[in-house]
């Protein structure tokens, strides 16, 4: 076993159109892994400490600066990876920095009036929309953390743009060590049942902060006096931004609707209690956002040289690396899952191992379908993608609104499910249209299939 997982890897590494995938794609899930294992033991501290209503709690809060910052950040922490690139390949550190700066004080800029906004509108937001007006403090104190989790956001990109593979690898852990660690100095020196929240909101803000030296220090020590610089003007830059907001906000709204629906019309412990399900399921998926992190720059390289049969090839075969390493975790949550609820973070958990498997087989499907949204984004069809991810985003909504006040957390998790697998498929089956193949891998068909036709 162990010499057939050194051939693998040695096959991956030297392989010349792969190994830079694999080797970020390292970094990148070496990260990932430390970030689930801090993210897992904060939920378990919280769990055990402070109850299934505060881990409702954090898991709101979380969920609602997850929402305010993708309008905050615009769709920049995205398209910054291509205009950091871009100015540094073509113009100069110098230039690259500057359309850094213009990014991050638009971003900053709007983020504090939204957190004006949002601290003001505090009690209608707790009372109206959640109908839990004794949150109102918490949406008030949150709404000063704004600007630091919009920073936290565009940094961390950034800092991947400028091609800083260990301080990315850093910055994906960062936030959860920092959650981890506010949560147990501040617990010890004060008794208060907020420290979860707390320890949340000033993890986002150390996280903001140090992503924001990186680049800054980063692109000081690089810059020159005779340095080449293209201006890019604010206009330009959101036209190249906004678009991908639409992309991301109706991602937020496909994995972050469910909390927020069951937040309106359930107690705060269900919301714990699928938040904590979500998580688990969710430990496979750094694996799968590794791989796309890194495949992405190749996959717009390898595209707009015309190189098609090799984009598909490093597609499928990144595809096929996340189904191997995705798998086993898969697997072992649906076997093992609820003694893991149990013993790990409580009796009263055990409700949540139903939805657990529910949401482990949408994970599965977005496995072996591959990165799809990020090929579509580098393919120059993330206009299309918008389209099917309106659809999809709409057809969560409609079915959480339909099951949540019937079965309560197993609906948001058939309402996860069903829209992941939904979005996947439209998305596959438009390449196949248009390229005449897809990112898909479904392990064993090409064997199934000769099999079937030796016997016919």
């Amino acid at each position: 076993m162990i010499d057939f997982i050194k051939r693998k890897y040695i096959s991956l590494a030297s392989d010349p159109r792969f190994s830079e995938i694999f080797t970020g794609s390292i970094w990148a899930f070496s990260a990932r892994v430390i970030a689930a294992v801090l993210g897992l033991a904060f939920s378990i501290i919280v769990a055990r400490l402070y109850g299934a209503r505060m881990v409702g709690i954090v898991a709101v809060i979380d969920s609602f600066l997850m929402l305010t910052t993708i309008f905050t950040v615009m769709g920049t922490s995205t398209s910054i990876l291509r205009l950091i690139p871009e100015h540094l390949s073509r113009y100069s550190p110098t230039s690259a920095f500057k359309v850094y700066r213009k990014t991050h004080s638009m971003v900053v800029v709007v983020s504090v009036i939204m957190a004006a906004v949002f601290f003001f509108g505090a009690n209608l937001i707790a009372g109206k929309v959640f109908s839990k007006p004794y949150l109102s403090c918490y949406f008030a104190v949150a709404s000063a953390f704004v600007v630091f989790r919009s920073m936290m956001n565009l940094n961390i990109q950034a800092v991947r743009g400028l091609r800083l593979i260990r301080f990315f690898a850093l910055m994906q852990f960062l936030p959860q060590l920092c959650n981890l660690l506010f949560l147990i100095i501040t617990g010890l020196l004060w008794s208060s049942e907020n420290v979860p929240v707390y320890a949340l909101l000033f993890g986002f803000a150390a996280t903001g902060v140090v992503g924001w030296s990186i680049v800054n220090c980063t692109f000081k020590e690089r810059a020159q006096s005779n340095d080449t610089v293209h201006t890019v003007s604010r206009r330009a830059i959101l036209s190249i931004s906004l678009p991908m907001l639409l992309t991301t906000t109706m991602a937020f709204i496909i994995g972050q609707t469910g909390i927020l629906m069951l937040g309106m019309f359930r107690t705060e412990a269900e919301v714990g209690y699928y938040a904590i399900a979500f998580k688990l399921a969710s430990s496979a998926q750094f694996i799968h956002i590794a791989v796309a992190s890194m495949g992405g720059p190749k996959f717009s390289e390898l595209f707009h040289l015309g190189k098609i049969d090799e984009l598909f090839f490093i597609a499928r075969k990144s595809t096929k690396m996340v189904f191997f390493a995705t798998t086993p975790i898969l697997i072992g949550l649906i076997l093992l899952g609820r003694p893991i609820l149990k013993l790990v973070f409580g009796v009263q958990f055990e409700v949540a191992y139903l939805p657990l498997v529910i949401l482990v087989i949408g994970m599965f499907i977005n496995s072996i379908s591959g990165a799809t949204g990020m090929f579509m984004n580098m393919t120059d069809k993330e206009t299309v993608l918008g389209k099917i991810m309106i659809l999809a985003a709409g057809l969560n909504i409609a079915i959480n609104f339909l099951l949540i006040p019937v079965l309560g957390i197993m609906g948001t998790a058939i309402a996860a499910m069903v829209t992941t697998c939904f979005h996947n498929l439209v998305i596959l089956s438009y390449m196949k249209v248009k390229f005449g193949r897809t990112t898909g891998y479904v392990p064993f068909s090409k064997a199934v299939f000769h099999t079937f036709r030796n016997v016919r």
